[in-house]
């Protein structure tokens, strides 16, 4: 039993110290904000977004270069510009407070294989529907089994009826598209 806390404490141990490993190393972006503590000056408490420029500014400091670099070279800054106005320099505390938000892709790429009149790649705007996905490589060929279409999203597959959609009775037109989505469009069987 005891072998097994053991095991557990070193893990436990391991994964902490990987996670303050990586929040050191991780260098910061434009539109990151930062928590900014000096135990000396309360007032100077905040929470700094890193502007489009990459700079921050804090009362005292004027503004400082900020992406790219990590906590620990920021502190190191705001330390340096701030000892000027203190007996000895000032205990100066850095942290992520929030990431800058993810930025939505400009395209993203679906794969067309079988019977459509474009297959391959092709890139689309985030948020197109399966039906304008459909328009954009150009429909089916004459050949195309469109009552079997698949969506093969990952390990799933959907089964899409095309004439259900286009007569009202099935809503998964409407379904968005994501990376990596395949749409499959099989061959007609002879009397099909």
């Amino acid at each position: 039993m005891s072998r097994i806390v053991t095991l557990l404490g070193s893990l436990l141990t391991l994964v902490l110290f990987s996670t303050v490993t990586l929040a050191q190393e991780y260098r910061v972006q434009p539109g990151d904000s930062l928590r900014i503590e000096v135990a000396e000056d309360a007032s100077l408490n905040r929470v700094v977004l890193v502007a489009p420029d990459g700079r921050i500014a804090l009362p005292g400091t004027g503004n400082i270069r900020a992406s790219g670099l990590t906590t620990t070279q920021i502190q190191s800054a705001l330390t340096s510009r701030l000892a000027a106005s203190f007996v000895s320099p000032p205990n100066v505390f850095v942290g992520i407070e929030g990431l800058a938000p993810e930025r939505e892709p400009r395209t993203i790429g679906i794969f067309v294989v079988g019977e459509g009149v474009t297959v391959g790649r092709i890139e689309i705007e985030p948020g197109t529907n399966l039906m304008q996905a459909i328009a954009q490589f150009g429909g089916f060929t004459n050949f195309a089994a469109v009552k079997r279409i698949q969506l093969r999203r990952g390990s799933d597959v959907y089964t899409i009826n095309y004439n259900s959609i286009l007569d009202g009775s099935s809503e998964n037109g409407a379904v968005r598209m994501r990376d990596g989505d395949v749409i499959v469009i099989p061959q007609r069987k002879l009397f099909e």
